[in-house]
């Protein structure tokens, strides 16, 4: 299973906010378990999102851009699941978790695109075998009724 953020992303990202909001209330040490719990939680909806539009094979192989944008997304996602499993959720976390779902969203209506590395261009040439992730395929059997067999009519 592909995780979009790692706990380091986080800690790049909201290093002193990480802290405060993922304490442990007996200790008040980080919890880095729950962190990881919230960055699976929120890789798993990215998916579920995105499967609306990307197969698991498209999501297996997006490029680094991609892989980015994601990253982004999960970590404002797992970050409002880590606020709200704290019982630490502000309003400003929520808002970048509605907007990171919002986005994902559109992505899967077909109001923007991720790419990915290997696999189709869409330039629809048919010579590489490949298919585009917004490419028509159109497959369908040979015509039995040509004018060649039908005597030249």
């Amino acid at each position: 299973m592909t995780v979009y953020a790692t706990i380091a992303d986080l800690e790049a990202r909201h290093r002193d906010q990480l802290t405060l909001v993922a304490a442990d209330e007996q200790t008040g040490l980080r919890d880095d378990v729950r962190i990881d719990a919230g960055l699976i939680d929120a890789s798993t909806e990215i998916r579920a999102i995105l499967a609306a539009r990307y197969s698991s094979a498209d999501l297996s192989s997006l490029d680094a851009d991609s892989l980015a944008v994601l990253r982004v997304y999960c970590m404002d996602i797992a970050f409002y699941r880590i606020a709200l499993a704290f019982t630490r959720s502000s309003d400003a976390i929520r808002e970048r978790y509605e907007l990171a779902i919002k986005r994902l969203e559109a992505i899967a209506s077909g109001k923007g695109a991720l790419t990915t590395t290997g696999g189709g261009s869409g330039s629809g040439n048919g010579d590489s075998g490949e298919v585009g992730q917004n490419e028509v395929i159109v497959q369908a059997p040979e015509r039995m009724f040509t004018r060649e067999r039908l005597g030249g009519i």
